[in-house]
């Protein structure tokens, strides 16, 4: 018989508790699912349950209903994107991308897919990493434009692009008259950045780098949106980092590149190991593509790709 069948039998009896409650809800009779029962038994070399007067789990028993949740679903997936596809149907591709990807960033995206894949549509949802990697755990998101450094167990990362950052200060602080700035000149200001929880790696990769160079930021103010960032800045909270697209939306501040390079963002798409969805590939390099578009971003070393946690922000 089918492993995967036993499996289902085995989690409806795990479920149920009951072989004869099991068997109704399978719709087969008693004695041959016990039947695959003591089966899949022989073929793991182990008992699952304990059959007195009530039925109860083995420790084996609890491991493998664990697993086989697990397992199921994601067979249940594959077959049903695999059946999409041969069909025709695979109309959409749900994909997270940071709330601070600038406008322009999107609009490439979006007109280069729609040229290269007419027939599938992209579906671009604005979230922070922590919110990628959570709706990418619950199958909710196909991929995500995650920030490093970040923890990716059970997803498969594309290429990563780098960008290097800058300073958005009030066009008449005293700094604006630098035509760049160290780190150790924002000494007394505050900083604006994002929520930690909106990508706690990024965060704390971010403060570590400022203070290593003499930063330690007066006090942290948190916005997500740039909006918010710039009227933060503006009326004095604090300076910001970014890549400069920020700057160009408000005459009264200024960006100004950092010596040295001591601050980047790096972003790479990722998506599920196990069943992911056949176009996610194909649109991690489409994005690199519109990320380097900028002359500025460039694509990261491959070998920092496959430890992406040891992906700092700041190089000294």
């Amino acid at each position: 018989m089918d492993p995967l069948r036993k499996l289902r039998y085995f989690v409806a009896v795990a479920e149920e508790l009951h072989f004869g409650r099991a068997a109704e809800r399978l719709g087969i009779a008693q004695p041959p699912l016990s039947q695959r029962i003591r089966e899949l038994e022989t073929d793991l070399g182990a008992r699952l349950f304990d059959r007195g007067r009530t039925v109860t789990l083995t420790e084996a028993g609890q491991i493998l209903l664990a697993e086989s949740r697990d397992l199921l679903a994601r067979w249940d997936r594959v077959t049903t994107l695999v059946g999409k596809a041969h069909r025709g149907e695979m109309d959409a591709l749900r994909v997270g991308v940071p709330p601070e990807l600038a406008g322009r960033v999107l609009a490439g995206i979006l007109t280069a897919f729609e040229r290269r894949h007419p027939d599938l549509r992209l579906d671009l949802q604005e979230l922070t990493t922590a919110e990628q990697l959570r709706l990418l755990a619950d199958r909710q998101i196909d991929a995500g434009l995650l920030q490093h450094p970040v923890d990716v167990i059970g997803l498969e990362l594309g290429p990563a692009i780098d960008t290097p950052l800058g300073v958005v200060l009030q066009r008449d602080s005293p700094l604006a008259a630098k035509s760049e700035l160290a780190l150790g000149d924002l000494s007394g200001h505050g900083l604006v950045m994002p929520p930690r929880a909106a990508a706690p790696g990024l965060y704390d990769a971010t403060l570590r780098t400022c203070w290593e160079h003499g930063f330690r930021p007066n006090r942290v103010v948190h916005a997500r949106n740039p909006e918010f960032v710039l009227g933060l800045v503006l009326s004095g909270h604090g300076v910001a980092f970014d890549q400069g697209m920020v700057a160009q939306k408000e005459p009264r501040v200024v960006w100004r590149p950092l010596s040295g390079g001591p601050l980047s963002r790096r972003l790479s798409l990722a998506w599920p190991t196990a069943a992911p969805h056949p176009a996610a590939r194909r649109v991690a390099e489409l994005m690199v593509t519109v990320l380097r578009a900028d002359g500025v971003s460039t694509l990261a070393p491959a070998q920092d790709e496959a430890r992406p946690w040891n992906v700092l922000i700041g190089r000294r």
